[in-house]
Order: structure tokens, then C-alpha cells, then sequence
């Protein structure tokens, strides 16, 4: 509630015991109509109740007697309603004979039960005839006075909140209320004389799903509107018989505060004086039956820390320092760009730390160990922790775990000074069925799609987007431009493309309904995710998006306006998640390495397709929870065969082509999974831990991995070009024996060769071009630094002239076991 500005300057003077009576009369009956109204159910925690209501904000002394002499005259507007003031002379009424001021029963009702569209048609000041009426409807409230310059006039008391009063004047006046309640009274604006803060064009391109920057106009804005300062309250509620707002102002019940319809768009709208930063506020929406739901803004810009689900009014003032990064990151093509991602998951990377005090560790440790990019997980809010932020309630909020949304500002401003990207997960595919959030938001389905096979989802228990609705793909198109625009964020890794694809995705014949060509393509899902990249790059140059996409779905990271073979134009996605190479390497690995020979091709079949999209080879939380296993751990054989299969596993997949990704804990061989109620085993790291040199060496070597991979071009230049990569040897199943050349855009090329067996292969020849002198070993994951054996060539290694593998000239080298060795031109 608003804290009063001005005290009442009239003081009581009871003159006659029949007016005593009528006081004490009049207390009680408000007293007994405030207690039958409840407060409404506050957020999680709250326990407003009437009583507390009531003591709050019940009207206490009625204002009923004049000043001393000389003093402004204060007229009560009651029956036979007319008011008298001194600054405002009478004026006869034009045309009809003066009209009851009261509402009628059947507006009462409607307003009572929060089921009018139009509050601002009747509440405010409105000109009839016999001159201005005025209405107010303030629950608990003694008396309603209206102000406006020198004009104070007291209007009736009506019962249940309502107040009116016909006033003899010309025009509607720039106004404002005294209310009196039992223990205050309270100057305030009137919320019910402002025009909508919405404008016509924003109306119109909500209507046609276009408004790019929606999260402008809807939710709840502080500003200064027609000179006043308030907060603007709107929302997306089109089945709705009545939409009220309740927060901590008003003790969580809205009856006071109706919003109005802004016609056809589904929008409802209120302005609130004196409301600002910090208040907590629920939409209160009266279903087409007629029953009551409190909801969570859709768009709220923050929120209660969970479990608590109340909305919380907030602005930024977050000044920001990266310009710099801001004007380099659209400078080369991220395909063709070196792009290693360190995937954290934000509340357990470092236990209980704020978004403030990660920005203060988790720059600098991702900046030593090279990385060009953070992935952050979970970001936007959502109720459940152990969903790890994939079931999402507040779309456009940051999750106040860990801070406020300046705060997470904070750390991306941080990251980008450190010279880090950061990506984020968006989860734009579904959405739990909680009641206080998206799911059948105004009493039908809105945000889900109408038909429940459709809007069900058969995996998680959530329901899916209705992407054909142009309201809803708006609401998600504008929230993947929102993060990028206000926070920042230079990519957005996208969760469970597969799903949205497919209208049989996981389910039986009979649980789906083909599209409207006979296909199980979902159409509304590809035009959405079109609209949203190309939405995405137009309006952020140098942003990515990334696809989570694990079928072969033909041109993800293809442009929009190129159809391929399938007839569809491409996704527009900048790189893609490669499962498939994920799974099958992976796979391999996991055997003893004398099964090996039988699964060569698990290794090589990725390039086969390699340039069919852009690809990301990922190592992801994904992989290391859930019984399976940490990465190191999915590594056969003793402690040190797992730490030096882990290590020239590591270095053939940042030889690859394709970018990389590696979640948080395998980058020092944590032993076991993730989990996130305490994160990576940081003590592996300690000094006085036993084993920690074993770990330290896996870190150091992914320090060197990223080192060498940024300065040189061959390993990321050419990452989507077939030009860029040829097989020196890639059937050597027996040897279990890989090695390729990757060529940067002026043809210089650096030799990676993989001894995935735990021998050592002495004098092994491969073919080498003839133009390249000498080799020099610029990386070897079995150098003794990082726990390995030390076999090396510590001296440049000169081709021969004997051709081998099909090339003129040949190299003999040493292959260390287990091991995976870089060379480049000497």
C-alpha cells in the first residue's frame, strides 16, 4: 500500500450523540463486510489474512465534521448528491436532470467479482449529466475524498468499497484521493484516470505476432506515465471474464485493482501510482466459469527465490562495461572462428556462491584454462531445482537463487571483460504444469496447444508450445531476443529441438495426428524456430544460436531461405549439437582397447557427415549423471589407462572438426557424476589430496588443449569445410590407430595421430605430404606433466621420401599408448 503523503487536516467533532451513533453504527458494519473478504492467496509464505487486512488497511475515523472557521469548506457528496465547494461554484446541468451517481447492482456485482472488462468506464471521473461523477472502489476504506486544487469534496460511502459523488462541474479535473482507513488516511493518485500505456501500434503488432521487443510493453514496468510515477501492469489473458491485480500493496487482494480489456488483443492493462521497484504482484484471473486463478506474470522480469512464486516489480540500473567485446564479436563467422565452450551449471559450480561472487572466480578460472566460451545452466527461472533449469516458469527472469537480475548483468559483464562468450540454455520446446504459472493460464489452454495429444508431453510430464498460435510463438520469439538484447548473452543453445520437430516424437501410432500433407513434420515448430533465428540474427549481429538436435533433420544450421531435398527451407541454427558423434565415440571408448578393432568405425563414421551441418561435439552434463558414469570413468581399465584414454580421447576430439564442449568436473577427471546438490569435487585439486597431481595433469593438459587449439587455424578455421580435413590413416582397426591433417585457410596443416591401444608403436609410418620440411610435436597427451608415460619426439621429425597411404612421402614416428599426439610444420 501506497505510505500516506498528506494526513487529514480535520479533526472529529462529535456534536450530537446521534452522530456518535451513527459512527459507531457504520465501524461495525465495516468492520463485519472487510472480514468476510479474504486476502487472497499471497506467494508461498505469505499468510495475509482478513484480519491482517483489515488492521491494515480498514477505514478507522470517518471524516464528518468542517474545519474551524475560515478554513476550506469539506462537503460530503451524498444524497441528494450534490457537492458544494467554495472554489468550484455550481453550475446548472445541461440538458437531463442530474443522475444517480452509485452503480447499479449488475456493475457492482461484475466488479465485486472480478469479472468487468472495463473498469475505467466506470470508476474515475466521468462526465454526465448534471455535471462530473465520481467513483472509486477502495475496500476497508472510512471515506473517499476527492482532491483537485482547491476542490475537496467528500464522496458517498455506497457499501462494499464503493464511493460516488456527483460533482457540478464542467469537465473531468486532473485529480487525486484521500482515502481514510481506521488507523491512516492516504493521498493517492486515482488509478482509474489514466489513458493505457499501451499504444495502438503495440496493439496491432501483438495482434499480428511481430512486436520483437514485447517484453516492453507487457508485465510490469515502472515508469512515469502522463507524469506520474506508478507502475504499468499488463498481460496476455484472452479467455479471461476479468483480470485484478494483487500484490503486497494491497494485501493480496485485488478487488480494488480491476484491469481493463484493451479490446480484441487479449491484452489487459492497469496503471498504479506510487507502485515501484520491489513490490511482489500476482495477476488475479477470473476463468471463463466464472472460478478464480492467481498467477505468475508470464513475463516477469524477476522473481520470489523458489519455492516462493510471486512476481517482483523490477527495473534495471545496471551500467554496462563491455562495449568493446559488444563491437569484436560480430567480426568473424563463429563457424569459422575458435570456439570452446566450458559448460557450468551455475548453482553448483561453486555451492552457495551469488552471481556477483562467481563473477569474482569463475572469469579468471575459465580464462586460465583457455576456453573461449561459458554455457550457462540453468539461467532463466524455474521452480524445481533437480530439473536443472529445463523446466522453466519465468521465461524472461533470471533465477533469483542466486541474485538479482543486475546481479546476473554482473557476471556476464564480467565474463565478456575476461575476453569469455557466453551462451546460455533456452528451453523454448515445453513447460511444467504448475498452477500458479503457464499451464492453462486463463482457464483454457493458452500457452499449450488446444489439442491435448498435442500439448502433452510424453517424456517429462510438461506440455508443449502451441507454436501455431502467433501470440505464443511471439511470446518465445521476443524471449530469445530479450536475453540477447538485455543481458547480453552472445548465444543460445537450444533444448530438445528433436521434440518440437516431430508430431510423433515419442509417441505410439494413434497419439498423433499427421500434419496437413500427411507428414509427422511439425510445421508450426519449423516456421517458429525459423522466425526466431532469423529474428535473432537480424536484430544481434554476432550472436549464434545452437541446436540440441539429435536426429538427422536435413539442414538445421542450413539459411531459411535455402530449401533443401525435403522441400523445407533451413532451420537457421549457426551450429548444432553432433550427437551422433557424442554417442558413437563415446561408445568406443568404453570397450577394452582389445575389443576395439570391432568398433573402428565408430570412431571414423562421423565424417562421413561431418559437413552436413555445423557441428559441436559435445561433452555435456548429459553424459556424466544419471548411472552414466563420469567421463573418466566411462575409461576401461586401471586408474592410469582411464586418466591417459581420457586424455587422448580429449585431444583427438579437439583435433576434430567441429567446436567443443565439455561440462564442468571433466576437465580434472573427477571420478564421479555430477550431481547438483554439491557440484565438482573440488578436493580432488587440494595439494594435500594424494592423488591430486593425477588430476592437476588432466587440467593442465586441457589448459594446453585450448592453448594450441586458439593458435592454430587449422583446428577451427576450416571446421566447416571439407577442404579442411583429410584421412592420412582411418583403417587402421588393428593398430587402433587414427591420424588426419586439418588445413587452416592457407593450407597449413597440423598432423594429429591417435594410439588408442595401451602399447607403444615404434617407427610407425604414415603418409606426409612431401612440401612440409620437418614436424614438431606441439602437443602430446602422454608427456609425463600430465601423468603420462613421457614418450615424445622431442626433436622435429623429418619426412622421408618412401610414399606411404597413398602420399609421396612418409614420417616414422613413435606412438606413445594411449595417447594422442599434435605436430605442425617445424
Amino acid at each position: 500500500m501506497t505510505p500516506p503523503k498528506k494526513k487529514a487536516t480535520a479533526k472529529k467533532a462529535v456534536t450530537e450523540k446521534a452522530a456518535a451513533d451513527k459512527a459507531a453504527s457504520r465501524k461495525k458494519t465495516g468492520k463485519k463486510a472487510a472480514s468476510e473478504k479474504t486476502a487472497g492467496p499471497g506467494p508461498a509464505g505469505t499468510k495475509a489474512t482478513a484480519e491482517k487486512a483489515v488492521g491494515a488497511e480498514t477505514a478507522g475515523a470517518e471524516v464528518a465534521a468542517e474545519e474551524a472557521a475560515g478554513a476550506a469548506e469539506v462537503v460530503a457528496a451524498k444524497k441528494p448528491r450534490k457537492a458544494k465547494s467554495p472554489q468550484a461554484p455550481p453550475v446548472e446541468a445541461p440538458g437531463d436532470a442530474p443522475v444517480d451517481p452509485a452503480l447499479g447492482a449488475a456493475e457492482r456485482e461484475r466488479l465485486l467479482h472480478g469479472a468487468h472488462h472495463d473498469p475505467h468506464s466506470v470508476l474515475g471521473a466521468h462526465p454526465v449529466p448534471g455535471g462530473i461523477v465520481f467513483r472509486a472502489l477502495r475496500p476497508y476504506a472510512r471515506s473517499v475524498t476527492v482532491l483537485s486544487g482547491d476542490l475537496r469534496a467528500e464522496l458517498h460511502d455506497d457499501g462494499d468499497g464503493f464511493f460516488s459523488g456527483l460533482l457540478p462541474l464542467t469537465e473531468a479535473p486532473v485529480h487525486r484521493l484521500l482515502v481514510t482507513y481506521e488507523s491512516t488516511t492516504v493521498e493517492t493518485e486515482d488509478p482509474y484516470r489514466f489513458l493505457p500505456t499501451l499504444g495502438d501500434l503495440d496493439l496491432h503488432l501483438i495482434g499480428e505476432g511481430r512486436h520483437e521487443q514485447l517484453w516492453t510493453v507487457l508485465g510490469a514496468r515502472p515508469t512515469i506515465h502522463e507524469g506520474v510515477s506508478g507502475t504499468a501492469f499488463s498481460v496476455w489473458a484472452p479467455n479471461a471474464r476479468g483480470v485484478r491485480l494483487a500484490g503486497t500493496f494491497n494485501f493480496w487482494d485485488g478487488t480494488g485493482y480491476p484491469m481493463r480489456s484493451l479490446g480484441s488483443s487479449g491484452i489487459w492493462e492497469l496503471f498504479v501510482p506510487g507502485i515501484g521497484e520491489g513490490e511482489l504482484y500476482k495477476f488475479d484471473i477470473t476463468r471463463p466459469d466464472g472460478s478464480h486463478t492467481l498467477r505468475a506474470d508470464p513475463m516477469a522480469r524477476r522473481t520470489e527465490v523458489p519455492p516462493a512464486t510471486s512476481s517482483i516489480v523490477h527495473a534495471t540500473h545496471y551500467e554496462w562495461g563491455d562495449e568493446g567485446w559488444l563491437a569484436r564479436r560480430a567480426e568473424i563467422p563463429v563457424h569459422e572462428a575458435p570456439f570452446s565452450v566450458y559448460e557450468v551449471h551455475l548453482a553448483s559450480w561453486r555451492p552457495g556462491l551469488t552471481y556477483r561472487q562467481l563473477a569474482d572466480q569463475l572469469p579468471a578460472y575459465v580464462r586460465d584454462l583457455g576456453f573461449t566460451h561459458v554455457e550457462l545452466m540453468p539461467v532463466a527461472e524455474h521452480p524445481f531445482g533437480g530439473s536443472w533449469g529445463y523446466q522453466v516458469t519465468g521465461f524472461y527472469a533470471p533465477t533469483a537463487r542466486l541474485g538479482t537480475p543486475d546481479d546476473f548483468k554482473y557476471l556476464v559483464d564480467a565474463l565478456h571483460r575476461a575476453g569469455i562468450g557466453v551462451l546460455m540454455d533456452w528451453v523454448p520446446a515445453h513447460f511444467p504444469r504448475d498452477e500458479w504459472a503457464l499451464a492453462e493460464f486463463d482457464g483454457r489452454p493458452l500457452y499449450e496447444h488446444e489439442d491435448p495429444l498435442r500439448a502433452a508431453h510424453p517424456d517429462w510430464g510438461t506440455l508443449e508450445f502451441d507454436f501455431g498460435r502467433r501470440e505464443v510463438r511471439n511470446f518465445l520469439v521476443a524471449n530469445a531476443t530479450y536475453w540477447c538484447e538485455e543481458f547480453h548473452i552472445d548465444g543460445l543453445r537450444v533444448d530438445a529441438v528433436a521434440s518440437m520437430l516431430y508430431l510423433d516424437y515419442s509417441r505410439e501410432p494413434g497419439q498423433w495426428t499427421p500434419n496437413e500433407h500427411g507428414g509427422r513434420e511439425n510445421l508450426d515448430a519449423v516456421a517458429f524456430l525459423q522466425e526466431m533465428n532469423a529474428t535473432v540474427y537480424r536484430r544481434s549481429p554476432g550472436v549464434v544460436t545452437i541446436a540440441e538436435e539429435s536426429t538427422a533433420w536435413d539442414g538445421v544450421t542450413r539459411a531459411t531461405h535455402h530449401a533443401g531435398p525435403s522441400g523445407f527451407g533451413g532451420l537457421g541454427f549457426g551450429l548444432k549439437w553432433n550427437m551422433g558423434w557424442m554417442h558413437d565415440s563415446l561408445d568406443y571408448m568404453s570397450h577394452e582397447p582389445v575389443h576395439r578393432r570391432y568398433h573402428h568405425h565408430e570412431m571414423t563414421f562421423s565424417m562421413v557427415y561431418a559437413y552436413s551441418e555445423n557441428y559441436v561435439l559435445p561433452i555435456s552434463h548429459d553424459e556424466v549423471v544419471h548411472g552414466k558414469r563420469s567421463l573418466v570413468s566411462k575409461m576401461p581399465g586401471d586408474w592410469w589407462q582411464q586418466r591417459a584414454a581420457l586424455r587422448a580421447y580429449l585431444a583427438f576430439m579437439w583435433a576434430h572438426p567441429g567446436k567443443q564442449l565439455l561440462f564442468m568436473g571433466q576437465e580434472f577427471a573427477q571420478g564421479a557424476e555430477w550431481s547438483e546438490a554439491h557440484g565438482p569435487d573440488w578436493w580432488l585439486l587440494d595439494p594435500a589430496y594424494g592423488a591430486e597431481a593425477d588430476h592437476r595433469g588432466v587440467r593442465d593438459l586441457v589448459r594446453d588443449l585450448n592453448t594450441v587449439y586458439r593458435a592454430t587455424p587449422a583446428l577451427w578455421q576450416r571446421d566447416t569445410d571439407p577442404a579442411g580435413f583429410q584421412w592420412v590413416v582411418g583403417d587402421a582397426a588393428e593398430d587402433n590407430v587414427f591420424a588426419f591433417l586439418r588445413y587452416d585457410a592457407e593450407g597449413s596443416p597440423l598432423l594429429s595421430v591417435s594410439n588408442l591401444s595401451p602399447v607403444v608403436r615404434h617407427d610407425y609410418r604414415l603418409g606426409a605430404p612431401d612440401d612440409v620440411p620437418a614436424w614438431h610435436e606441439v602437443l602430446n597427451t602422454d608427456a609425463s606433466g600430465y601423468g603420462g608415460s613421457g614418450v615424445a619426439h622431442p626433436d622435429p621429425v623429418k619426412p622421408e621420401p618412401q610414399g606411404h597411404h597413398g602420399r609421396p612421402a612418409s614420417v616414422r614416428l613413435t606412438l606413445p599408448p594411449l595417447a594422442t599426439v599434435w605436430l605442425r610444420p617445424a
